[in-house]
């Protein structure tokens, strides 16, 4: 739990440094729904660990709820992420994010089918996720990448690239 609580204070920290409106650490954690959805999603990730499923799910239900933002609690999710503006986000069980991630509102990283294995996005270190981009299948995104907003991504993204548009 100690590890659960440097980590939030790390994220709350993020917010303060990637958003020019957050005045101070306070207000990151106390107005901050992207803040509050990782808060609760580390919850529910540290119970689904323990395989405490239905404690986990409705953890994350009830963060839902709260903040617009659905996360499964199997999703693996590194330091910093950055959900900004975060209504809409849709996260699912198999995806994996990286360290220092910024995710748009609207955005989703789920699956394409009914695949019981691995059917979610990875996403590498310092990726954008722009407004409204989904992100779909099993697919890997590289380290510095940027999504551009409304985007649809199908297939692996290499490092250091920026997608746009829908592919036909």
């Amino acid at each position: 739990m100690i590890k659960i609580f440097k980590e939030l204070c790390e994220d709350a920290k993020n917010i303060c440094k990637k958003d020019p409106a957050c005045r101070n650490l306070f207000e990151a954690i106390i107005l901050y729904p992207g803040f509050h959805a990782i808060f609760f999603h580390r919850i529910s990730h540290f119970l689904y660990k323990k395989k405490l499923f239905f404690l986990a799910r409705l953890i994350s239900q009830v963060s839902r709820h709260i903040t617009g933002i659905e996360i499964h609690p199997g999703a693996k999710i590194g330091k910093k992420l950055f959900i900004d503006h975060g209504m809409g986000i849709v996260i699912g069980e198999t995806t994996t994010i990286g360290d220092n991630c910024v995710i748009y509102h609207n955005s989703t990283l789920g699956g394409t089918g009914k695949d019981k294995l691995k059917r979610h996005p990875d996403l590498g270190n310092n990726v954008m996720i722009g407004s409204g981009a989904k992100i779909l299948g099993p697919i890997r995104i590289g380290n510095n990448v940027k999504v551009g907003a409304n985007s649809v991504v199908l297939q692996d993204i290499p490092d250091n690239v920026t997608v746009v548009g829908i592919p036909r």
